[in-house]
Formats: C-alpha cells, structure tokens, sequence
C-alpha cells in the first residue's frame, strides 16, 4: 500500500475520492454488506466534529441522552409518511435465537419467533416520541431539549464509503415544544447551528434554507438544510432540520396540561448531521496529495519531523522537537482549536527517509509541518510546511524555535480562512443563473454546478426536472439575493428562484 499513487480527480473523481478514503487511513469496506469500518484516524475525525457540534449543542440548552437501537413495527404504522418514507431501507429482526442443527450449522430457531417484529433504527422519532408519552405531562415539562449520538441502520442498495452506507453513526436532535413559534425557532437556531459549524469549523461553505415538498423529511411538515459544493460540481446534504408539527405527539397521543389548564399536544423538531460529513470535507478540501484537514477539526494539528542521518544528529533534532511540541500544549487555550491544546505529534520515525514520511503526513491531511534537521538545531530554527500549500510555496525557512508556537498559531488560522475563501471561490464560479429550461438542461451536464432558475412550485414540476435531467431542486435558499419571475418549465409565476444540482 505505502507509495501507491492517488487516481487524480482529473482522471477519475471517484476513485481519487476512495483513494483518499483508503491511503489516508479513514475507513474500509467490512465484510458484512454496506458496511463500514472506520479507522482510528477517521475516528479521531469524527471525535473532533463531535467535541465541537457536541459543545455547540449543550450552549443551546440541549442534553445528551440514549434510546434503543430496537423499534416495534407497530411504532412505524403510527406515522404514516415515516413508514411509507422508510419501508424499502428497514432491517427486520424477526427472531432471538439461533441453534445447532448436527450437519447443517447454525440455524434460526423456528420456535424463537418474536411476537412483534423488531425494526433496527433508521431514525428514532418513533421510539422517543413513545418515550416522551411517559416524559410530558405539564407545561412545566417543557421545552424538552434532547440530543443522541448514535448508529442507524438503512438497507441502501448502492454504497459508498462515508457518503451512503448502510450503517452510519450520527446524532440526532428531538425535541418538544408547547407552542408553534417556539418550535419553529427551534428548527431555525439549529440549522444555524449547522451553517456555523459548517462555515467556521469544517471551512465549508454552504447555502441554507427550505426544502422543496419533494425532498422533505417524511413525516415533516418542513425540513431545512444546508448544502455544499463538492469538487466535482455535485451538492451534498451536510445537515437538515426538521420541523415536524405535531404529528408525532398525536401519534403517540403524547398531551400536556398548559398554563390554564388545558390539555395539548407539544410541538416537535428533529434535526441531524452524519459521518457523512468526513465524506463533505475530503470532497470539498483534499487535493491529489490526499487529505486536506481544516485547523479546527484535524485530529493532528501539528507534525513535528525531527531529521538527522547519524545518531547525535537525530538526538539533538528530537530533543529540540519534543521541546517545541511541550511549548506548542503550553501555549494558553484559544477557542479557535477547540480543545484545551494543540494536537501535536512528534515525529521520529527515523527507518524512513524524509521525503516519504512528509508524503505520509501530507496524505493524512495534517495542517501544518515542522522540520527540524541539523541544520536546523545549529540555528536554533525550523522550517514550516502548510497543507493547503504544497511545495516550496508552502514553506517558510529559518523560523527561530523561540518564535515557532506563535508562528504555528497564526498559520493554522491562516489555512483555516484560506480553506474557507478557496471553497466559497470555487462554489461561486461554479453557480449560474438560467431562464430558460433548454439552457438548463444543456449546462447541468456541463459545466454543471449549482443553477439558481425559476420553478412554479408544483410537485409536477419538480418530478419532471429530475426525471429528465437527473437534477433535484437542493434548496429554496435563504442567503442568496432573489426576485419573482416565471418558471422556467412552465411559464407560471415563481416566487423565487431556487437552487438545482445533480447531487450525492
């Protein structure tokens, strides 16, 4: 494996984005269908996204909590749009015992059928809203503010590595409401929740707002979203929020005594982002080196290569190395890095020549690299490398190791805002304005990108663009400037234009 050559995106998108997945040390595919095994490095990935989502929550009132992975079927019939929108990817457990059959094996004992079937999760509103009946009684209940990181499992028939896999992790968001407004507030605050993370920790531009009535979330009454550009011109859902009404509550025949006494049923959000976010950032990010991590959430922030061929050289570079990474963990703690101090990791795998073990760093996507040789150490400096920027560019010479944690510092915000302002770039030169469908259905196969057209509103419509073009409306978008006009199938009136793309 070590020296094999990542596919270029120009030769094949696909595979340079599984390339990455596999040489950066992310995830592999497992023996069982559909699934995934998620590294070490991928999972340190995915702790940083949590730590921070996970802080972000618990400052806008939410609690963690922990439902069961096993739903009774009879919980999906009570909500007809999530059973119908869900039936095709359910897994069914149907019995609680297996036993030896002599020279058959193992075998499902016939006589351990369950009584009621079991569905293993695909999304729990069902079993917490059943939950909540035992939870709410008064006003005095509410808000009810709960999140839940977890595994779902959805039998999806065409799989891919962090973007769509049968089994994923993910949090998710359910909470209860007394009135309307204030679950309608809730759905908005954390989709902002969402474009905050997004933008600032993931440097991933996005654009936000309503869904169509075609790409909601069953069982809501309206769902919001932010979505992003990948390299490939495609949209990704990096996160949705939904606002389900009271749907679930009447369901559930959860009620609440309100403040004058009478009896209600609360208002429901749910809201979620998944592993499907490693997938965003590799794709909006990474460059045909491998890896491109954001400052904020790279589980190493700092690689620091101490160099040397003889024994005293190589000595006197590690002692300066691991002195300069015990200055970096003492520098006070910035809200910027998120954690109490910098991910640092000395490098002294000396068995390697240098140039090999700077591409194994810069395939793992770490931000920023330091080399301390002997050279080096005679001038009491170092040499730093920027990801982002590849090659003698990237690198900045004879930095004095008294001034090197600030200077890392300063470069990791640096790479952050460039990551970000690269993106946001790359999704603005590739978003077009159309008028008219032949147009569109000319340059969504190229150049393709985001196209921002006029659409009457009809489910229909929307039905026939994708059914002809392979395109789907991503969202009704609230930060980009708008006015009426006229659909661009039909010719009714549109309100606003909306945002179309072939998407994953």
């Amino acid at each position: 494996m070590a020296g094999e050559k990542i596919t270029t995106r120009a030769q094949d998108y696909s595979q340079w984005y599984l390339d990455i997945v596999n040489r950066a040390g992310l995830a592999e595919n497992s023996s069982v269908r559909g699934c995934m095994v998620v590294k070490p490095h991928g999972y340190a990935l995915w702790e940083r996204m949590q730590a921070a989502l996970d802080r972000m929550f618990k400052e806008t009132g939410h609690v963690n909590a922990y439902f069961p992975l096993l739903i009774p079927k009879s919980y999906f019939a009570k909500e007809e749009q999530m059973a119908e929108g869900f039936a095709k990817e359910c897994a069914v457990v149907t019995h609680y015992r297996l036993k030896s059959v002599p020279g058959k094996g193992i075998e499902v004992d016939p006589e351990a059928k369950l009584e009621e079937e079991l569905i293993i999760r695909p999304t729990s509103e069902t079993i917490i809203w059943n939950t909540y009946k035992n939870w709410i009684q008064s006003w005095r209940d509410l808000p009810l503010l709960i999140n839940q990181w977890a595994n779902v499992l959805r039998w999806e028939m065409r799989t891919r590595l962090f973007l769509r896999t049968a089994e994923f992790l993910w949090q998710e968001g359910h909470t209860a409401h007394a009135t309307k407004a204030e679950a309608e507030e809730e759905t908005a605050k954390m989709l902002e929740v969402y474009r905050v993370f997004a933008e600032e920790w993931m440097a991933m531009p996005v654009l936000f707002g309503p869904k169509s009535e075609g790409q909601k979330f069953p069982g809501a009454e309206y769902t919001l979203c932010i979505e992003a550009m990948m390299q490939d011109k495609r949209a990704l859902q990096a996160g949705t929020s939904h606002f389900l009404g009271q749907n679930f509550a009447k369901a559930f025949e959860v009620m609440f005594q309100n403040s004058t006494g009478q009896l209600e049923h609360p208002w429901a959000t749910s809201w979620g982002v998944s592993t499907r976010l490693i997938g965003a950032l590799i794709m909006t990010h990474s460059d045909d080196q491998g890896l491109i991590a954001p400052p904020r959430i790279a589980p190493v922030q700092v690689v620091i290569c101490a160099l040397g061929k003889e024994a005293a050289e190589r000595e006197a570079s590690l002692s300066a190395a691991k002195q300069l990474a015990t200055a970096l963990k003492a520098l006070p703690r910035e809200e910027f890095f998120n954690f109490d101090t910098i991910a640092v990791k000395v490098d002294e795998d000396f068995h390697n020549t240098p140039g090999y073990r700077f591409n194994e760093w810069e395939l793992k996507g770490v931000p920023v690299r330091v080399e301390i040789g002997p050279k080096d150490v005679a001038q009491n400096a170092c040499v730093l490398a920027r990801r982002d920027q590849p090659g003698k560019e990237g690198k900045q010479f004879g930095i004095p190791l008294d001034q090197a944690p600030l200077r890392i510092v300063e470069l990791l915000k640096s790479i952050q805002a460039n990551l970000f302002a690269k993106a946001k770039a790359f999704r603005d030169a590739n978003t077009h304005t159309v008028e008219t469908y032949d147009d569109f259905r000319q340059k969504i196969e190229s150049p393709g990108g985001f196209f921002l057209a006029h659409w009457d509103g009809t489910r229909e419509t929307e039905d026939k663009i994708a059914a002809e073009t392979k395109a789907t409306i991503r969202c009704i978008p609230k930060n980009l400037p708008n006015e009426p006009g006229v659909c661009m199938v039909t010719g009714r009136p549109s309100a606003q234009r909306v945002v179309f793309a072939k998407s994953y």
